[in-house]
């Protein structure tokens, strides 16, 4: 390419519409409303978080005239994305015991996807046991299903584990939040309480297979029921085994927010 063309501006028919610059009139949502939209706040927080330079359009910073669309526009409050592609489905279920955390089982036992609606065709994010119940996240978003499950981002699960054996003692609570050997290595820091004898409150973010039972094995208090509790910021103790509900613009933004860091430093 020469000088010439490198600093000539290309044609309007070649146009990039997702690095396009700013423009107060046109096609698409005004960015304020989008973030209304998206649960990030009021149109006047919109404003200032723009004015603030903190909103950004594919990388770039945006002024308060710019119109997006989310179909092809990324945006980001803080680095967080907040616009969410139509078609998306994010539903929030409450698994009993004895529905596995698959799309369909050769056994033929009932399933988490037969609880929510078929349509959008939409996906467990990460496992429950059979045996274990509680929230579990489905959907079509398969972006923020694999920052929900990665480790490296770091997106706690909290759970509720009534155990065998009485009270853990003061060594054992230490063991779990240091770290248990297990058969496919050491586990991470986690954060343990003990709110009553062989009741124990454990936060993790690794989500290995059956971890937490695994670690309650390791220092000799076998899980006798395993609820979990939260998943990052969304918890919902009133809806029950069996029900399902979308997510709300806010708890996704916060969804959002919770998954979109990078390296882990767990409480103890």
């Amino acid at each position: 390419m020469s000088a010439a063309e490198r600093a000539s501006p290309p044609a309007a028919s070649g146009d990039d519409p997702r690095s396009s610059p700013s423009a107060p009139t046109g096609e698409g949502i005004r960015i304020q409303k989008l973030l209304a939209r998206a649960g990030v706040g009021s149109r006047r927080v919109g404003d200032e978080l723009v004015a603030a330079g903190r909103v950004r359009v594919n990388g770039e910073p945006v002024g308060p005239g710019r119109r997006v669309d989310p179909e092809l526009d990324r945006v980001e409050v803080d680095g967080v994305p907040v616009a969410v592609r139509p078609g998306l489905v994010h539903y929030l279920l409450n698994k009993p015991v004895g529905v596995v955390s698959t799309a369909s089982d050769p056994d033929g036992r009932p399933t988490v996807v037969s609880l929510v609606p078929g349509e959008p065709r939409v996906y467990p994010v990460g496992r429950l046991d059979s045996d274990s119940e509680g929230l579990i996240l489905l959907t079509n978003d398969g972006d923020l299903a694999h920052r929900l499950t990665h480790p490296r981002f770091g997106v706690e699960k909290e759970y509720l584990a009534h155990v065998d054996g009485g009270a853990l003692s003061p060594h054992q609570l230490r063991r779990l939040r240091e770290g248990v050997d297990l058969d496919d290595g050491t586990t991470a820091p986690a954060r343990v309480s003990q709110p009553s004898p062989g009741v124990l409150r454990i936060t993790i973010h690794e989500g290995r297979n059956r971890q937490v039972r695994r670690m309650c094995s390791a220092v000799g208090h076998p899980v006798l029921r395993l609820v979990r509790v939260r998943i990052g910021p969304l918890r919902d103790p009133d809806l029950g085994p069996g029900e399902w509900r979308p997510l709300g613009t806010g708890e996704l933004h916060a969804l959002q927010a919770a998954s979109a860091g990078s390296g882990v430093e767990p409480g103890r």
